[in-house]
């Protein structure tokens, strides 16, 4: 008798390789998912931030002379969503600098498809929030200036929106106020507010411009995958679709494989041994879609 221990060896060596292919694969999609959920993350803490500093907002804007701790608050949140919006942008540039490569690769067009649509859902969240963000800034930059009109109409100097813009603009208040009589209460303190309200508007407008350039960047290439996003509802319905088909392709796929052994069966009992390979062949080709589309929805769904 030939000795199979050779044989035997060498397959389950392959069978081992097999599997560490799979394990391999396996970890960078749940690598990529460990990303997605830091970066998802990220971009509900700015939502959280952005909150916070709208209630800021409406404090400082409702106070004459809003208590300097307000406003340091306010100031630190903006720094946090500057911060953690650059390390989103950072994360999400990586990801979508990585698809090229990937199509390169060893990895499956289900795998690239799922990344793809992962980055875009990310992408325009990130752009929804850090909207939100701007258009919060922008209407805190408007009431100050509002605030700033009226002050100085409390101290008989009148401007029209563009004057007002004029001296914003020139970050020099002095521009109205040099000639104001700083003679009564009332004035000083109409002074003091357009001073501390420009300087509010001037901080602010530092952190849209910091900003604004990220912005842009992130949002342009949300609109270059417009497509994408739109079909992302889509893609979604359709693998549960794709999973109601692949269950009545394993219905089918289990007939085939009940036939296969009844061959077998009659086959030995004739005393051959010799299976059809079509009917086999069929059975495994009825599989492969269920597990892949089975694959394809948990991954979608788990997100």
């Amino acid at each position: 008798m030939r000795d199979r221990l050779p044989d035997l060896t060498a397959c389950r060596k392959n069978d081992d390789g097999d599997t560490t292919v799979v394990v391999e694969k396996d970890h960078f999609m749940d690598d990529f998912f460990h990303q997605v959920e830091e970066i998802r993350n990220s971009i509900a803490k700015i939502a959280q931030y952005v909150e916070e500093v709208k209630k800021n907002h409406s404090i400082i804007l409702s106070a004459p002379n809003p208590e300097g701790k307000i406003k340091e608050e306010l100031e630190d949140l903006n720094k946090e969503i500057k911060k953690t919006a650059n390390k989103i942008r950072t994360k999400l540039k990586s990801i979508e600098q990585s698809f090229d490569q990937d199509e390169g690769g060893n990895r499956t067009s289900v795998e690239l498809r799922i990344r793809r649509t992962q980055h875009s859902v990310l992408s325009r969240k990130f752009v929804e929030v850090m909207t939100e963000y701007n258009e919060a800034q922008t209407l805190f930059r408007e009431r100050s200036k509002g605030r700033i009109q009226r002050q100085l109409e409390i101290t008989g100097k009148t401007t029209t929106d563009d004057e007002l813009e004029e001296m914003l603009e020139s970050g020099n208040p002095s521009i109205f106020t040099s000639d104001i009589i700083s003679d009564s209460q009332i004035t000083r303190q109409a002074l003091n507010e357009i001073e501390s309200r420009h300087k509010d508007i001037m901080k602010l407008e530092t952190s849209i411009r910091e900003l604004h350039e990220m912005f842009m960047d992130m949002a342009m290439f949300v609109e270059t995958q417009g497509e994408m996003i739109n079909n992302i509802e889509k893609n979604v319905m359709n693998a549960a679709d794709y999973v109601e088909h692949a269950k009545e392709e394993t219905k089918k796929a289990i007939k085939y494989q009940s036939k296969a052994r009844r061959l077998a069966s009659d086959d030995v009992d004739n005393g051959s041994m010799h299976v059809s390979a079509s009917t086999a062949e069929d059975a495994s080709s009825l599989l492969k879609p269920f597990f892949s589309g089975i694959t394809l929805v948990m991954r979608i769904n788990s997100q």
